[in-house]
């Protein structure tokens, strides 16, 4: 038996993050265990879908301004911070969002009395060896929300590989892609991925919540086996029944791609993200034995989701897909 948190039903939780993909399977989960929820969004309006769940209050605040963090966590026990971005524009950077953004966290944190927080990271998140500033920057801010252990703050991140799900912005972005192109050139072919199921990764916070042991522990989060970015494209267009040349390019055109990309509407590649795919984004040990599961794998999963044209079924149980009824 684990040294068990308070009662889920007695949490009272902030969380950062919750209109993103990974957020709203959570809050999801989270309102089912029956936790008190404060979700600190932009723009209300463009999310009231979140106001529909029971125990839920949004607040309208801007995340990098240190008083509104302090106001929001207040009579909080519990802070969950999910937020970061894939590419930098003018008004957001790597630096601002996984370093600035953790250490205002924190700060906020002690100011409050918290005493939990939940952190997303990255898998190969890491301050001096990261090979892209995507991974450098997370590998800062996970480093600064583990120091505040100092100033009494339990912390417990998350380093995942690419997440799959209902929703997700992986499976469905090559989804698109297949859709339109019949010929798809590939910038790195070979880089290799573990994805791991949003509902495994839920499971992991929600364990998280319940079990004193994982405070201070840094966890990598993968799928129960490894693919080259080829794998999953080409697994992407069976489960579509779509017929398509897939054209790998070499070192050289995939880094020629990423610089053109970069400047394509939706920014569907750039620089950094090439440096980043320079490392495999595979786990070293399976999944962390304290979460008590066997990882879920994509062809379980994304077949229920990647071809369905309602794509108002956004939220699935992710116990009953992975078959943990």
């Amino acid at each position: 038996m684990f040294e068990v948190e308070p009662e889920m039903k007695k949490r009272s939780i902030c969380v950062l993050g919750a209109s993103g993909f990974v957020g709203r399977h959570l809050v999801n989960q989270l309102v089912k265990e029956g936790c008190r929820l404060r979700l600190i969004v932009r723009h209300p309006e463009r999310h009231r879908d979140l106001t529909v769940w029971p125990g839920v209050a949004v607040v309208d605040a801007d995340v990098h301004d240190p008083e509104a963090l302090k106001r929001a966590f207040a009579g909080c026990d519990t802070v969950i911070n999910l937020i970061g971005i894939l590419n930098e524009n003018r008004k957001t950077t790597f630096q601002a969002t996984h370093v600035d953004l953790p250490r205002k966290i924190v700060q906020a944190c002690v100011a409050q009395d918290v005493t939990r927080l939940l952190h997303m990271s990255a898998l190969n998140a890491d301050a001096a060896k990261g090979p892209s500033r995507y991974l450098r920057s997370k590998g800062k801010g996970e480093d600064i929300v583990h120091a505040a252990s100092a100033q009494g703050l339990r912390v417990t991140s998350f380093r995942p590989s690419v997440i799959f799900g209902p929703g997700d912005h992986f499976f469905n972005r090559f989804a698109t892609l297949l859709k339109f192109a019949p010929i798809v050139p590939l910038a790195c072919p070979e880089a290799r991925f573990a994805p791991v199921y949003v509902g495994d990764v839920v499971h992991a916070f929600i364990t998280a919540l319940r079990d004193k042991a994982t405070a201070g522990e840094r966890y990598d989060l993968c799928g129960p086996r490894g693919y080259t970015l080829r794998q999953l494209v080409e697994y992407a267009a069976r489960v579509l029944d779509i017929d398509r040349i897939i054209i790998g390019l070499g070192d050289s055109l995939s880094r020629l791609m990423a610089g053109i990309m970069q400047f394509a509407p939706g920014t569907p590649l750039t620089p950094d993200n090439y440096l980043s795919m320079q490392v495999n984004s595979e786990c070293k040990e399976e999944f962390p034995a304290v979460f008590g599961i066997q990882p879920t794998a994509i062809e379980a999963v994304v077949p229920f989701y990647l071809n369905k044209r309602d794509q108002r079924a956004r939220y699935y149980d992710y116990r009953r897909i992975a078959g943990r009824d």
